[in-house]
């Protein structure tokens, strides 16, 4: 379902991503994790044709993002790490909006419409502006957004952002029910705890260069720790610093 080979990306002389090859298959949900600075983001904006690559092919179900780059957006629903909607639109008006971009029937969206803003409990406030939104109201409106056309590729780029956890917990369920369903889910996110418990596979990106990718099994093969959760894997594989060690300096 995605498919990127050779993937690079330079800013002038300074290189943020470098020879990135990746699948990720139908029914997977694949964490993308790294550091600051690390490359995610600037992927997420190539794959999702924000940002042109200086090398390498993207395919999104099948569509190569340069050539046919209408086709590969629609196969897929987009989260960015910023949740963007236009605050004069109300909640019910934005989901309209990105029912009639994305081709959504007029029935299904008198239908779906309503079923979101009340899955997300937006429902109270779905005929405000969203200038009144909260951060956190807001990112649910965007997941709600993308839920709206059924996409069966899911780019998410820190998804949790900004949600109690009550909605977390909603997300989270959303996410393995949309992936036992067949859906595709690439997810960046500093949250290691969410990344163990819902990632199928994990991909470990640093200093623009993918370092590690596998199960959690074979991470901690790569990384050769003993330790079985995600964090001593993940500080070991990127040359993370104990915080043991930071605090002497306090």
């Amino acid at each position: 379902m995605i498919r990127l080979e050779g993937l690079g990306k330079n800013f002038g002389a300074y290189t943020v991503v470098a020879d990135l090859n990746l699948e990720v298959k139908s029914g997977e949900i694949f964490g993308f994790l790294g550091p600051n600075g690390a490359g995610k983001t600037t992927t997420v904006k190539m794959m999702t044709g924000l940002l042109r690559p200086s090398a390498g092919r993207i395919f999104i179900g099948g569509r190569d993002m340069a050539a046919d780059p209408i086709a590969a957006k629609r196969a897929m629903g987009l989260v960015p790490d910023e949740p963007f909607v236009y605050p004069k639109l109300t909640g019910a008006e934005y989901l309209r909006f990105v029912g009639e971009l994305y081709g959504v029937p007029l029935d299904d969206m008198r239908r779906r419409v309503p079923e979101l803003l009340e899955m997300f409990e937006l429902t109270p406030w779905g005929g405000e502006l969203l200038e009144s939104y909260s951060h956190g109201m807001r990112q649910k409106l965007v997941i709600a957004g993308i839920l709206l056309h059924d996409p069966k590729i899911l780019v998410l780029d820190e998804p949790m952002v900004g949600l109690d956890p009550k909605s977390a917990r909603l997300v989270k369920d959303i996410f393995l029910r949309l992936a036992g369903r067949g859906t595709a889910i690439f997810m960046c996110t500093h949250v290691l705890e969410i990344a163990e418990k819902l990632c199928h596979r994990i991909g470990v990106m640093t200093r623009g260069k993918m370092i590690a990718c596998g199960t959690l099994d074979q991470l901690r093969s790569q990384s050769k720790k003993t330790e079985h959760d995600l964090e001593s894997i993940f500080l070991s594989l990127t040359g993370g610093v104990e915080c043991s060690t930071m605090l002497r300096y306090l």
